[in-house]
């Protein structure tokens, strides 16, 4: 057992070398790799009471399964969300935006965001009320109309059909006005507005509301594929008869209206470790789809609004990581990390560790090879005839070297050097007395 703990010992000794070696490149490694996720971040919604809240609450709640903390900042809608994003030092890494207002940036801007996809439908709903004569947008220039708040992202797809039908912002009538909202649907039921526009989907309480009131009537869009056609932000939508509501049976009849879509879009601020969670996230919240979106339908690559992020990319086309299929995501980010570290280490280390044995053999060696040297020394002398002078010496030499010989530890499987050596010396000690005796006898 002596002896074993002596071998290991001596084999760690000798390649010490290679923990600060190995220290160094761990160090570098680290410095490279990115480090793991925050369990937290911040998300841009929209009003307390939208949509947009709703499935960000729902959203935080599947989040916090794998106990991540999402923070849910309120905002005045989609435009706040973009202008939250592309702040100089943005509160927000993540926002929920409408499809289409990424035309209102500039193309710097644009570069700045990517879009984690789409993540439902969020049709356009123009009502009006049931003593309106309403066919085509045209029409509604003698009304009192709700475009939809300032900033807000009913607002911009009001603008986009109003444009499509060559009615600039310039050309509005005093009599339209910026109030979208419950604002918007209390003065369309009280009368005191004649058409306003509403985006959201079929589920959103207000639409409901609106469409469940005998006095409003929802718009049909006859032209949706006119309109599909030159705003590519919007999707034709058929919304059946009664699907709104079907104790009163609104609307009344099939109709078409068009839907942008809500996308997740982030900054970089955003870990891109993120990703999958989010979108598996997502995926668990749309999981049953909605009154128009088929289950399973979201989240979805199609259509694209900001540049698709890579990993986004990467979970339509493969789905979850392997790891983060099995482990909870802490632990699977955490390994995700450990084996990029792992990878390059093990390349380094291989030639490093067939190192280690020739290392320990020439150790051992040289404790045994290095009392060669003198005996080297003393055939040397002997062949050039000095050394009859030193004979006495000499052999006082090699008896001590025999002594310390004696207390020389090596290891098992070296040990046939070390007798080797031992008779060596002793032969060289018998040469040198046979040679001493001669001295005397002549």
């Amino acid at each position: 057992m002596h002896r074993v703990l002596n071998d290991l010992k001596i084999m760690i000794l000798t390649n010490l070398w290679i923990v600060p070696v190995v220290g160094v490149i761990v160090w570098a490694l680290f410095q490279f790799v990115p480090p793991p996720p925050q369990m937290s971040a911040s998300m841009a919604t929209g009003t307390p009471t939208g949509a947009y809240q709703q499935f960000a609450e729902r959203l935080k709640e599947e989040l916090a399964k794998e106990g991540f903390e999402l923070k849910l900042v309120p905002t005045s809608g989609s435009r706040d969300n973009l202008e939250r994003l592309l702040a100089t030092n943005p509160q927000v890494e993540i926002a929920l935006v409408q499809s289409g207002l990424e035309r209102q940036l500039t193309a710097a801007q644009q570069r700045q965001l990517e879009s984690l996809g789409a993540i439902y439908q969020e049709p356009l709903w123009l009502f009006y009320r049931r003593d309106v004569e309403l066919d085509r947008i045209a029409d509604l220039l003698p009304l009192r109309v709700g475009l939809g708040g300032d900033g807000s992202g009913t607002r911009a797809a009001s603008d986009a059909i109003l444009g499509a039908n060559a009615i600039a912002p310039e050309q509005y009538p005093d009599t339209w006005q910026s109030v979208g909202g419950g604002k918007a649907a209390r003065a369309l039921m009280a009368g005191e507005l004649d058409a306003a526009f509403f985006v959201g989907p079929a589920e959103n309480a207000l639409v409901q509301q609106l469409a469940a009131n005998p006095n409003i009537v929802l718009a049909h869009f006859r032209r949706a594929a006119a309109y599909e056609a030159r705003l590519p932000f919007f999707n034709r939508v058929e919304v059946g008869e009664g699907l709104l509501d079907l104790a009163s049976n609104a609307p009344d009849r099939d109709i078409v209206t068009l839907a942008p879509v809500a996308t997740l879009v982030v900054n970089d601020e955003f870990n891109p470790g993120l990703v999958p969670l989010f979108l598996e996230a997502t995926r668990e919240v749309m999981r049953k789809g909605t009154l128009l979106d088929a289950a399973g339908t979201f989240p979805s690559a199609e259509p694209r609004t900001f540049d698709l992020h890579k990993d986004a990319r990467h979970y339509y086309d493969k789905g979850l990581p392997i790891l983060q299929r099995y482990v909870p995501f802490r632990i699977a980010s955490l390994a995700d990390r450990y084996i990029i570290l792992l990878i390059p280490l093990i390349v380094v280390m291989i030639p490093l560790l067939k190192a280690v044995g020739p290392l320990y053999q020439w150790r051992i060696r040289a404790r045994i090879y290095r009392w060669y040297k003198y005996l080297r020394e003393i055939d040397r002398k002997l062949h050039a005839g000095s050394l009859p002078d030193e004979l006495d010496s000499e052999i006082a030499r090699l008896e001590h070297l025999e002594d310390e010989l004696a207390s020389v530890e090596v290891p098992l499987s070296y040990s046939n050097q070390l007798y080797e050596l031992h008779l060596h010396v002793r032969y060289v000690i018998e040469r040198l007395r046979e040679l001493q005796q001669r001295g005397i006898t002549k």
